[in-house]
Protein backbone atom coordinates (compact mmCIF):
# COMPACT_ATOMS: atom_id res chain seq x y z
CA UNK A 1 0.00 0.00 0.00
CA UNK A 2 1.25 3.56 0.39
CA UNK A 3 1.86 6.52 2.61
CA UNK A 4 0.15 9.64 2.71
CA UNK A 5 2.04 11.89 4.73
CA UNK A 6 0.12 15.53 6.28
CA UNK A 7 2.36 18.31 8.42
CA UNK A 8 1.34 20.80 10.69
CA UNK A 9 2.15 24.60 10.92
CA UNK A 10 3.63 24.93 7.64
CA UNK A 11 4.60 21.39 6.05
CA UNK A 12 2.33 20.29 3.28
CA UNK A 13 -0.51 22.74 3.79
CA UNK A 14 1.24 26.08 2.42
CA UNK A 15 -0.94 28.96 4.61
CA UNK A 16 -0.44 32.75 4.42
CA UNK A 17 -2.26 35.94 4.69
CA UNK A 18 -1.09 39.80 3.94
CA UNK A 19 0.14 42.86 5.74
CA UNK A 20 -0.58 45.56 3.47
CA UNK A 21 1.29 44.60 0.38
CA UNK A 22 2.89 41.36 1.74
CA UNK A 23 2.14 37.90 3.13
CA UNK A 24 2.29 36.86 6.67
CA UNK A 25 2.68 33.93 6.97
CA UNK A 26 4.25 31.85 10.24
CA UNK A 27 7.81 31.01 8.10
CA UNK A 28 8.08 34.88 6.67
CA UNK A 29 9.93 38.01 7.48
CA UNK A 30 6.61 39.89 7.50
CA UNK A 31 4.97 41.23 10.47
CA UNK A 32 1.52 43.00 10.64
CA UNK A 33 1.58 46.41 12.99
CA UNK A 34 -0.36 46.90 16.04
CA UNK A 35 -4.12 46.39 15.91
CA UNK A 36 -4.15 45.39 12.29
CA UNK A 37 -6.07 42.06 11.07
CA UNK A 38 -5.45 39.77 8.12
CA UNK A 39 -8.44 37.10 7.35
CA UNK A 40 -7.39 34.61 4.75
CA UNK A 41 -10.12 31.69 3.02
CA UNK A 42 -8.29 29.56 1.08
CA UNK A 43 -8.74 26.09 -0.71
CA UNK A 44 -6.28 23.89 -1.47
CA UNK A 45 -6.24 20.84 -4.07
CA UNK A 46 -3.89 17.76 -4.40
CA UNK A 47 -3.46 14.60 -6.11
CA UNK A 48 -0.70 12.17 -6.57
CA UNK A 49 -0.38 8.01 -7.99
CA UNK A 50 3.35 7.70 -6.97
CA UNK A 51 4.88 7.50 -3.57
CA UNK A 52 8.64 6.79 -1.81
CA UNK A 53 8.65 3.22 -0.44
CA UNK A 54 11.47 3.86 1.78
CA UNK A 55 13.35 5.34 -0.90
CA UNK A 56 11.88 3.32 -3.88
CA UNK A 57 9.21 5.24 -5.56
CA UNK A 58 6.36 2.82 -7.01
CA UNK A 59 3.19 3.58 -7.88
CA UNK A 60 -0.51 3.29 -6.66
CA UNK A 61 -1.65 0.50 -8.46
CA UNK A 62 -4.23 -0.31 -5.39
CA UNK A 63 -5.93 2.66 -5.13
CA UNK A 64 -5.11 4.58 -7.93
CA UNK A 65 -4.10 8.60 -7.48
CA UNK A 66 -5.45 9.94 -4.56
CA UNK A 67 -6.99 13.39 -4.15
CA UNK A 68 -6.73 15.36 -1.08
CA UNK A 69 -8.86 18.90 -0.65
CA UNK A 70 -8.39 21.41 2.35
CA UNK A 71 -10.35 24.41 2.87
CA UNK A 72 -8.99 26.85 5.40
CA UNK A 73 -9.46 30.13 7.25
CA UNK A 74 -6.30 31.87 8.69
CA UNK A 75 -6.63 34.90 10.74
CA UNK A 76 -3.16 37.05 11.47
CA UNK A 77 -3.20 40.16 14.16
CA UNK A 78 -0.54 42.42 15.29
CA UNK A 79 -0.71 42.32 18.71
CA UNK A 80 1.80 44.76 18.91
CA UNK A 81 4.59 46.70 16.30
CA UNK A 82 6.97 43.69 17.11
CA UNK A 83 4.77 40.62 17.58
CA UNK A 84 2.27 38.85 16.07
CA UNK A 85 -0.60 35.64 16.11
CA UNK A 86 -1.46 33.60 13.53
CA UNK A 87 -3.94 31.08 13.66
CA UNK A 88 -4.77 28.43 11.21
CA UNK A 89 -8.12 26.24 10.89
CA UNK A 90 -8.18 23.54 8.24
CA UNK A 91 -11.16 21.65 6.76
CA UNK A 92 -9.43 17.84 5.04
CA UNK A 93 -11.39 15.76 2.96
CA UNK A 94 -9.39 12.50 0.73
CA UNK A 95 -10.27 10.02 -1.14
CA UNK A 96 -8.84 7.67 -4.13
CA UNK A 97 -9.97 6.91 -7.77
CA UNK A 98 -9.42 3.27 -7.16
CA UNK A 99 -9.86 0.69 -4.55
CA UNK A 100 -12.28 -0.42 -1.95
CA UNK A 101 -11.25 2.11 1.20
CA UNK A 102 -13.00 5.12 1.95
CA UNK A 103 -11.77 8.39 2.27
CA UNK A 104 -11.57 11.15 5.66
CA UNK A 105 -12.75 14.27 6.60
CA UNK A 106 -13.40 16.56 8.57
CA UNK A 107 -11.01 19.11 10.76
CA UNK A 108 -7.78 18.71 11.55
CA UNK A 109 -5.44 20.72 13.80
CA UNK A 110 -5.66 23.75 15.36
CA UNK A 111 -2.36 25.93 14.51
CA UNK A 112 -0.73 29.02 16.71
CA UNK A 113 1.98 30.94 16.12
CA UNK A 114 3.97 33.83 17.85
CA UNK A 115 5.99 35.76 16.13
CA UNK A 116 8.36 38.17 16.94
CA UNK A 117 10.70 41.00 14.94
CA UNK A 118 14.34 40.17 16.98
CA UNK A 119 16.04 42.67 14.11
CA UNK A 120 15.61 45.27 11.46
CA UNK A 121 18.85 47.29 10.04
CA UNK A 122 19.76 48.72 6.67
CA UNK A 123 22.43 46.93 5.06
CA UNK A 124 23.46 47.74 1.43
CA UNK A 125 20.92 48.42 -1.02
CA UNK A 126 18.41 46.65 1.24
CA UNK A 127 17.19 45.97 4.35
CA UNK A 128 18.00 42.92 6.71
CA UNK A 129 15.23 41.31 9.02
CA UNK A 130 15.46 38.66 11.53
CA UNK A 131 12.97 37.21 13.26
CA UNK A 132 12.07 34.14 16.07
CA UNK A 133 8.30 31.94 15.46
CA UNK A 134 7.21 29.70 18.47
CA UNK A 135 4.29 27.53 16.79
CA UNK A 136 1.57 24.68 18.60
CA UNK A 137 -0.42 22.36 16.68
CA UNK A 138 -2.86 20.39 17.86
CA UNK A 139 -5.68 17.73 16.43
CA UNK A 140 -8.98 19.11 16.15
CA UNK A 141 -11.12 15.87 16.24
CA UNK A 142 -11.09 12.55 16.72
CA UNK A 143 -9.57 11.65 12.95
CA UNK A 144 -8.35 8.26 11.76
CA UNK A 145 -4.09 8.96 12.41
CA UNK A 146 -2.95 5.51 11.79
CA UNK A 147 -5.21 5.05 8.39
CA UNK A 148 -2.61 5.78 5.18
CA UNK A 149 -3.08 7.01 3.28
CA UNK A 150 -6.17 8.79 3.61
CA UNK A 151 -5.62 10.16 7.29
CA UNK A 152 -6.19 13.90 7.11
CA UNK A 153 -3.50 14.38 9.84
CA UNK A 154 -0.36 12.22 12.25
CA UNK A 155 -2.70 13.09 15.09
CA UNK A 156 -0.13 13.96 17.67
CA UNK A 157 0.80 17.56 19.52
CA UNK A 158 3.46 19.64 17.78
CA UNK A 159 5.94 22.33 18.89
CA UNK A 160 7.78 25.06 16.24
CA UNK A 161 11.04 26.51 17.30
CA UNK A 162 11.70 28.41 14.21
CA UNK A 163 14.58 31.40 12.99
CA UNK A 164 14.06 33.51 10.06
CA UNK A 165 16.14 35.68 8.29
CA UNK A 166 15.35 38.13 4.96
CA UNK A 167 17.23 40.84 2.57
CA UNK A 168 14.94 43.01 0.87
CA UNK A 169 16.65 45.09 -2.25
CA UNK A 170 15.36 48.24 -3.17
CA UNK A 171 14.83 47.42 -6.49
CA UNK A 172 11.88 45.09 -5.26
CA UNK A 173 13.71 41.54 -4.84
CA UNK A 174 13.45 39.58 -1.87
CA UNK A 175 15.67 36.71 -0.47
CA UNK A 176 14.19 34.69 2.88
CA UNK A 177 15.11 31.41 4.46
CA UNK A 178 13.91 29.77 7.93
CA UNK A 179 14.67 27.02 9.66
CA UNK A 180 12.45 25.06 12.35
CA UNK A 181 12.82 22.15 15.10
CA UNK A 182 9.50 20.81 15.21
CA UNK A 183 9.37 18.65 18.56
CA UNK A 184 5.95 16.06 18.09
CA UNK A 185 4.41 13.62 20.74
CA UNK A 186 2.14 10.82 20.32
CA UNK A 187 -0.32 9.72 18.31
CA UNK A 188 -2.92 7.49 20.01
CA UNK A 189 -4.04 4.44 17.19
CA UNK A 190 -6.75 2.46 16.77
CA UNK A 191 -4.58 -0.93 17.45
CA UNK A 192 -2.32 -2.43 19.94
CA UNK A 193 0.09 -3.96 18.44
CA UNK A 194 2.45 -2.57 15.70
CA UNK A 195 6.12 -3.22 14.09
CA UNK A 196 9.33 -0.44 14.24
CA UNK A 197 12.29 -2.02 13.95
CA UNK A 198 10.47 -4.02 16.58
CA UNK A 199 7.64 -5.36 17.81
CA UNK A 200 5.78 -3.39 19.94
CA UNK A 201 2.73 -3.47 22.09
CA UNK A 202 1.05 0.03 22.41
CA UNK A 203 -1.74 2.12 21.47
CA UNK A 204 0.45 4.81 20.86
CA UNK A 205 2.82 5.74 18.40
CA UNK A 206 6.22 7.94 18.36
CA UNK A 207 5.88 10.75 15.61
CA UNK A 208 9.23 11.60 15.06
CA UNK A 209 10.74 15.24 15.54
CA UNK A 210 11.76 16.67 12.25
CA UNK A 211 13.63 19.86 10.83
CA UNK A 212 11.76 22.15 8.51
CA UNK A 213 13.57 24.55 5.96
CA UNK A 214 12.00 27.14 3.87
CA UNK A 215 13.59 29.06 1.20
CA UNK A 216 12.65 31.68 -1.91
CA UNK A 217 13.14 34.60 -3.99
CA UNK A 218 10.86 36.74 -4.59
CA UNK A 219 10.17 40.06 -6.84
CA UNK A 220 7.60 42.91 -6.16
CA UNK A 221 5.99 44.66 -8.86
CA UNK A 222 3.49 47.58 -9.47
CA UNK A 223 4.56 49.39 -6.32
CA UNK A 224 3.97 46.63 -3.95
CA UNK A 225 0.58 44.99 -5.25
CA UNK A 226 2.13 42.17 -7.52
CA UNK A 227 4.62 39.68 -5.82
CA UNK A 228 5.78 36.98 -7.70
CA UNK A 229 8.00 33.87 -5.70
CA UNK A 230 9.66 31.35 -6.27
CA UNK A 231 9.90 28.59 -2.80
CA UNK A 232 11.75 25.36 -1.64
CA UNK A 233 10.67 23.24 1.03
CA UNK A 234 12.42 20.59 2.57
CA UNK A 235 11.43 18.26 5.77
CA UNK A 236 13.64 15.63 7.44
CA UNK A 237 12.75 13.59 10.28
CA UNK A 238 15.32 12.90 13.04
CA UNK A 239 14.36 8.56 13.18
CA UNK A 240 11.61 6.38 12.80
CA UNK A 241 11.21 3.53 9.90
CA UNK A 242 10.32 3.06 6.56
CA UNK A 243 6.98 1.93 5.25
CA UNK A 244 7.46 -2.08 4.85
CA UNK A 245 6.63 -3.45 1.63
CA UNK A 246 3.55 -4.68 0.75
CA UNK A 247 2.19 -2.62 4.24
CA UNK A 248 0.74 1.18 5.03
CA UNK A 249 2.83 3.87 6.21
CA UNK A 250 2.02 4.87 10.10
CA UNK A 251 3.03 7.88 11.98
CA UNK A 252 6.24 6.06 13.23
CA UNK A 253 7.26 6.74 9.78
CA UNK A 254 10.94 8.15 9.10
CA UNK A 255 9.48 11.01 6.35
CA UNK A 256 11.65 13.40 3.83
CA UNK A 257 10.36 15.93 1.80
CA UNK A 258 11.87 17.69 -1.06
CA UNK A 259 9.38 20.25 -3.10
CA UNK A 260 9.66 23.47 -5.17
CA UNK A 261 6.41 25.60 -5.74
CA UNK A 262 5.96 29.47 -6.86
CA UNK A 263 2.88 31.86 -6.36
CA UNK A 264 1.58 34.94 -7.18
CA UNK A 265 -0.74 37.65 -5.23
CA UNK A 266 -2.14 41.16 -5.80
CA UNK A 267 -3.59 43.36 -3.74
CA UNK A 268 -6.58 44.84 -5.07
CA UNK A 269 -7.33 47.64 -2.58
CA UNK A 270 -3.66 48.49 -2.10
CA UNK A 271 -2.47 48.72 1.41
CA UNK A 272 -5.91 47.64 2.66
CA UNK A 273 -8.96 45.43 2.07
CA UNK A 274 -9.27 42.57 -0.59
CA UNK A 275 -6.66 40.58 -2.33
CA UNK A 276 -6.07 37.83 -4.67
CA UNK A 277 -3.39 34.74 -4.52
CA UNK A 278 -3.19 31.34 -6.59
CA UNK A 279 0.15 28.69 -5.91
CA UNK A 280 1.82 25.43 -7.25
CA UNK A 281 3.81 23.15 -5.04
CA UNK A 282 5.26 19.70 -6.25
CA UNK A 283 6.73 17.14 -4.41
CA UNK A 284 10.24 15.96 -6.21
CA UNK A 285 12.34 14.23 -3.83
CA UNK A 286 11.00 11.76 -0.50
CA UNK A 287 11.18 9.21 1.65
CA UNK A 288 7.67 7.48 2.85
CA UNK A 289 5.50 10.00 1.02
CA UNK A 290 3.78 10.85 -1.70
CA UNK A 291 5.04 12.08 -5.07
CA UNK A 292 1.71 15.21 -4.37
CA UNK A 293 0.76 17.75 -6.70
CA UNK A 294 -0.75 20.94 -5.02
CA UNK A 295 -2.84 23.92 -6.69
CA UNK A 296 -4.37 26.73 -4.25
CA UNK A 297 -6.34 29.60 -4.58
CA UNK A 298 -7.70 32.43 -2.26
CA UNK A 299 -8.78 35.56 -0.87
CA UNK A 300 -7.73 37.81 1.37
CA UNK A 301 -9.03 40.54 3.59
CA UNK A 302 -7.16 43.15 6.12
CA UNK A 303 -8.25 46.13 8.12
CA UNK A 304 -7.54 47.94 11.19
CA UNK A 305 -9.31 46.40 14.17
CA UNK A 306 -8.01 48.79 17.05
CA UNK A 307 -5.97 52.31 17.08
CA UNK A 308 -2.52 51.85 18.10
Amino acid sequence: MNKYFKSSIGLIVFYLCIKSAYAQMPWDEVKMGKGEVCIAMIYEHGVWNQYWEGNFLRKNDNIGTLTRQAGMVMVAAGLTERINLIAIVPYVATEASGGTQKGQSGLQDLNLSLKAELLKRRVGTGNITLLSNVSYATPMSQYLSDYAPFSIGFGAPELGLRGIAAYKLDNGLIFRSALAYLIRGQAEVERDYYYNNGSIYSQYMDVPNALNFHAAIGYWAMNNQLRLELTYMSLNCLSGDDIRPYNSGQPTNKTEVEQIGSWVQYYINGRKGLGVLAYYNQVIGGRNIGKNATLGIGITYQFQAFNH
